[in-house]
């Protein structure tokens, strides 16, 4: 088994309801194990800023496939909720990024790992943080809180409602 994360986002719709229906079709899912899901915080978009503020979380699971097999998975969830690409970094339904398999370092056409800008994005940093701790190693050896300190200050709010994983 491999120890995964997984971003959840959205800012079209109802995202907290997007997300939590993310985390049903993940669990749902045989190759899937979802050990943990983060608080939700809302954020400003990182990208083009005449959009809606973003609905961020993040999913602790492990997996018996491959990282790409694994990125098929969450492409297709993706797709099934309707999610459209208009813009890079625009407004959408649903977005699930493999953010880290393990310590794996992976660079191909299709999948990099960790994910791209993993480590200086305080809205995947501090749900991460709820999950795994401030002290826990990121695949390139940084704790979490060493990364969320050289972060640039975006205001991060912490949504009320929570995720739910299935027992």
């Amino acid at each position: 088994m491999n120890r995964v994360t997984i971003g959840l986002g959205a800012n079209l719709g109802e995202p907290s309801t997007q997300l939590q229906q993310a985390v049903d079709k993940l669990q749902a899912r045989a190759e899937i194990a979802a050990m943990a899901v983060s608080p939700m915080y809302e954020s400003p978009p990182l990208g083009p800023q005449d959009q809606p503020n973003f609905v961020n979380a993040c999913l602790l699971a492990t997996t018996t496939v491959a990282p790409e097999e694994l990125l098929i998975v969450l492409q297709a969830i993706e797709q099934a909720m309707g999610k459209a690409k208009v813009r890079h970094w625009g407004e959408r339904c649903i977005d699930l990024d493999l953010l880290t398999y393990g310590n794996v370092h992976l660079n191909t056409a299709t999948l990099q790992l960790p994910h791209p800008g993993v480590y200086q994005r305080r809205f995947v940093l501090q749900p991460l943080r709820d999950l795994l701790g401030g002290n826990f190693k990121m695949p390139n050896g940084e704790e979490i809180d060493t990364l969320l300190e050289a972060c640039p200050p975006m205001p991060l709010v912490s949504l009320a409602q929570r995720l739910t994983l299935a027992k």
